[in-house]
């Protein structure tokens, strides 16, 4: 099914809830909707949907205008944040119940190869009460996908479970997307989902789309700070600097050696990952000196805030490391892994992408 939104925004009254925008999801992909609270995934979401009207725009399905269609008459799959299951209904009988509709051969075979890969076929026989709240929304996804739709919203389905749950399910939704024919749009806060899931993703901000296109692409070239900010988790540090002989020089610091276009502006903002920054320096990298203003661990990974000359910065560090508040620290980065972006916040120039897909 090939799905497209031609000039759609959303007034609730005065309130524009989401601005003028044009946007096709990839047939038989995922499309990844990525932005904070309250950046109109959900909106965008139910007007996909037919669940309710776009004030100006049209909703189109294979070239033909379905704007006015409601939901009931669209062959549309959803999943949200609240799992909803029919709780008269064991789990076979939720799973069942749009192949019954359907009429189906081999229901009860295609039920439990669903459940099997969502791990719940020894759940099939109980109500969905008897269950945690992340088994049950297991159960709402295996009706999505026996739904076998040829279009798949999932409104923040995993946020409410717990961490390794999330995780274990994020890894199991990538690898069935894979292997299925729908086109699936599933939103999400957190950037480190889209990276795993998103064939592509468009970057939403306060009712705008900011940015679309392959995933990998979005992330590694932000066209703008918005875009950065939101697809970083560590938020991208940015630090105020300005052209000079040789590349770009932070406000009160080092000189960089970046190769900057010919219109750059001569205030720039320097954007640095915080998986870039190191404690170890390597030959050609420009040092950050500071003081320690928190160091927290989280999984494998420290974050370390540090207050340097050049404004304060959060490195990403691998592995447990212990530093003590108030401690002196240097952190190092290679220039060649840090973004610059004009005075009015549009990309100028991005690290040099490798071969596998990272950047150098």
């Amino acid at each position: 099914m090939k799905l497209a939104l031609e000039g759609i925004s959303k007034k609730v009254g005065p309130a524009d809830w989401l601005y003028a925008m044009d946007l096709q999801p990839q047939a038989g992909a995922v499309t990844v909707l990525l932005g904070a609270t309250q950046a109109g995934k959900t909106t965008l979401m139910r007007l996909m949907a037919g669940l309710d009207l776009p004030t100006q725009g049209r909703v189109k399905v294979d070239g033909i205008d379905v704007t006015g269609v409601p939901v009931r008459e669209r062959n549309v799959a959803m999943v949200y944040q609240q799992f909803i299951n029919y709780p008269s209904f064991t789990v076979y009988d939720n799973i069942a119940s749009p192949l019954k509709l359907r009429r189906e051969a081999h229901i009860e075979q295609r039920v439990r190869e669903i459940a099997k890969k969502l791990h719940i076929e020894i759940f099939l026989d109980r109500l969905p009460a008897e269950l945690s709240g992340g088994q049950q929304q297991r159960v709402a996804l295996a009706r999505a996908l026996a739904k076998a739709a040829p279009l798949m919203l999932l409104d923040e389905p995993l946020v409410n479970l717990d961490y390794k749950l999330r995780e274990e399910l994020r890894e199991e939704l990538s690898q069935l997307f894979a292997s299925g024919d729908s086109t699936v749009v599933y939103a999400t806060t957190e950037p480190a989902e889209a990276l795993l899931l998103g064939g592509y993703t468009a970057v939403m901000d306060a009712g705008e789309l900011l940015q679309y296109g392959p995933t990998a692409d979005v992330f590694h070239a932000p066209a703008s700070i918005r875009v950065a900010r939101a697809f970083s988790d560590p938020p991208m540090n940015l630090l105020a600097g300005e052209v000079a002989a040789g590349g770009a020089r932070l406000t009160g610091g080092p000189l960089l050696a970046l190769a900057l276009p010919d219109h750059a502006t001569r205030a720039l903002t320097l954007g640095i990952r915080a998986s870039a920054l190191r404690v170890r320096s390597r030959p050609g990298d420009v040092a950050l000196s500071g003081v320690v203003e928190l160091a927290e661990i989280s999984g494998s990974d420290t974050f370390v805030h540090v207050k340097t000359l050049v404004g304060e910065v959060v490195a990403q560090l691998t592995g447990v490391h212990d530093f003590q508040l108030g401690a002196a620290v240097t952190l190092h980065v290679d220039p060649a892994q840090v973004y610059a972006f004009d005075a009015a916040g549009k990309l100028l120039t991005a690290p040099a992408r490798n071969s596998s897909g990272g950047s150098h």
